[in-house]
């Protein structure tokens, strides 16, 4: 995809942010936030004593990341995330490696650093750090990734590269979403078509290689392909109580606060499930409109960044209304048995301080770039 060449200055940023996009994200949060309670009310009283307790974490993860965000929604410039992509993106890989160490087990994986008060979760900063480090190595090398010489470096630039980027997180458990959104920035930057296929056929490979090798995958990709057979009060428990409670929601749903399957059926319904809790409150309709914000979100990043003069600032908007896409997709896949579990959270509805701040902090990426964009409204 051709981009213009156009490096903005500090000063030519003066707009102000997006405002549609900044009214949708607000909304979510706002959903979000009513959802925390609704879904996590009795698993707070079962283990906090407090049915608000997911709620004041989701409120006080919010406010804290909104207002660790807006300085650099009117401070930053594309020049500044240039430099910030290149710092988050070390600073994930040590990351990495320190989770590998000295990391907690969580999900069938040692994947969480518990730091103090905060629990962080590395792979949810190495996607982004990807996105930032893809997008600047894309624009870097635009001449050689669209050569169409032999020896040009097409392949070289557009495929090696960006795979050693990706190939150095190490997340496997989370090699689907980080493939797939390293397939997608390649597609936005210019790489060849037929070098994507290759490398598509490479994430599928490592991660049947993954199931090979790890017995927890396997079970979950036996689940999905035999609910009817495996045990229902075993592996099968969650997937199935999931199923139930989007059924019972039927068409208008039961009301508000009134789902039962977050009674101790479904797992951590305030988490990874928290979709299937909507779908029996609300119903099809509700669950619908959770649906539509999802795809106007993802409209409104792609519009932001078709309107964005400088080509690197454009590939990390598109790289994050992608991210954002995928786990959307992903995490109603999962719920619905339409793939395997693979703990993919629902962004702005999950639970996960570090998971909501991340989504808050690419928001103010996408908000921080519309202000030199030429379609803000």
């Amino acid at each position: 995809m051709k981009m213009k060449r156009h490096i903005l200055s500090p000063t030519e940023s003066k707009r102000a942010p997006d405002g549609l996009l900044t009214a949708l994200v607000l909304i979510m949060l706002a959903c979000g936030a009513a959802m925390s309670y609704s879904a996590g009310s009795v698993y707070g009283i079962r283990f906090y004593g407090d049915a608000f307790y997911f709620l004041r974490r989701y409120v006080l993860f919010a406010l804290l990341s909104l207002a660790l965000t807006a300085p650099f929604v009117w401070l930053a410039t594309p020049a500044f995330w240039r430099v910030f992509a290149v710092f988050l993106y070390v600073a994930s890989l040590l990351l990495m490696i320190l989770v590998l160490l000295i990391g907690t087990a969580g999900g069938g994986a040692q994947r969480w650093l518990v730091l103090g008060p905060l629990t962080l979760q590395p792979s949810e900063i190495a996607k982004t750090a990807l996105i930032l480090i893809l997008a600047l190595v894309m624009t870097l090398y635009e001449d050689r990734i669209g050569s169409t010489k032999k020896g040009g470096g097409a392949f070289r630039y557009g495929v090696l590269l960006p795979g050693a980027l990706l190939a150095a997180e190490r997340h496997m458990s989370g090699l689907l979403i980080i493939g797939m959104i390293a397939v997608c920035m390649m597609l936005t930057g210019g790489t060849r078509l037929r070098y994507l296929g290759m490398l598509a056929g490479a994430v599928v490979a490592a991660g049947c290689v993954l199931v090979l090798v790890s017995s927890y995958a396997q079970v979950r990709v036996d689940t999905w392909l035999h609910l009817e057979q495996v045990d229902p009060l075993g592996s099968a428990w969650q997937t199935l109580q999931g199923l139930y409670a989007i059924g019972s929601g039927g068409f208008f749903g039961r009301g508000f606060g009134q789902s039962k399957q977050k009674f101790g059926y479904v797992s951590q319904p305030q988490n990874d499930f928290i979709f299937t809790v909507v779908c029996e409150e609300f119903g099809f309709i509700g669950a619908a409109a959770i649906l539509l914000l999802f795809l106007l979100l993802v409209w409104r990043c792609f519009y932001i960044a078709s309107k964005t003069r400088d080509r690197f600032a454009a590939l990390v908007v598109y790289g994050i209304g992608a991210k954002l896409a995928l786990q959307t997709l992903l995490n109603v896949a999962v719920v619905t048995n339409s793939m395997p579990n693979t703990g993919v959270s629902l962004p702005f509805f999950s639970s996960g301080g570090t998971f909501l701040a991340i989504q808050i902090f690419e928001v103010g990426i996408v908000l921080s770039i519309s202000r030199a964009s030429e379609g803000s409204v």
